[in-house]
């Protein structure tokens, strides 16, 4: 009978047991006080108050927002990227290596930096490149595709050409 009294306690924390856990302290009383912590919630969602928002604000983008957390860095940087670089070669040359890492912690630079105009190739393999598959990589206009009606056209036109040859 008195386990499942003891077992119904649902003690959540310290305030609940009131003196008794001071006082099994106090005198030295070491199996009271192993009885006491033993009944006390293992559950730490019930030992720590948790508010209702922070359920909601779980999505990584407010959590960027609410730490400041930078961008993630870049793997190959664009045209957008090269003041940056050169804010931080200026913070090297003006504060040491010191400020030249922070500067990169708190916006990071590209790991590397194509060349311009070798659309995402690398240069070597871009000067590589025939002339032909070059002037096909520049090209941005899309080939206009054969009509369904093709060979319609090619005999209409066929017999135009005949035509205009015996007038």
């Amino acid at each position: 009978m008195q386990i499942h009294t003891l077992d119904k306690a649902n003690l959540v924390n310290e305030l609940q047991c009131g003196p008794t856990l001071n006082q099994a302290v106090e005198q030295g009383r070491r199996a009271d006080f192993a009885l006491l912590l033993s009944m006390f919630s293992a559950d730490c969602r019930e030992t720590i108050p948790v508010t209702g928002d922070l359920e909601a604000s779980i999505d990584e983008e407010g959590l960027k927002r609410r730490f400041a957390v930078a961008d993630k860095q870049k793997l190959t940087g664009d045209l957008e990227d090269y003041p940056r670089s050169a804010s931080l070669a200026e913070g090297f040359h003006q504060g040491g290596l010191a400020s030249a890492k922070l500067r990169h912690y708190l916006l990071p630079e590209p790991l590397s930096y194509q060349p311009a105009h070798t659309f995402g190739l690398p240069e070597d393999v871009y000067q590589n490149l025939s002339g032909h598959t070059r002037r096909q990589l520049q090209a941005t206009t899309v080939r206009p595709q054969a009509p369904d009606n093709l060979y319609n056209e090619l005999v209409t036109t066929s017999r135009i050409s005949q035509l205009s040859f015996t007038i």
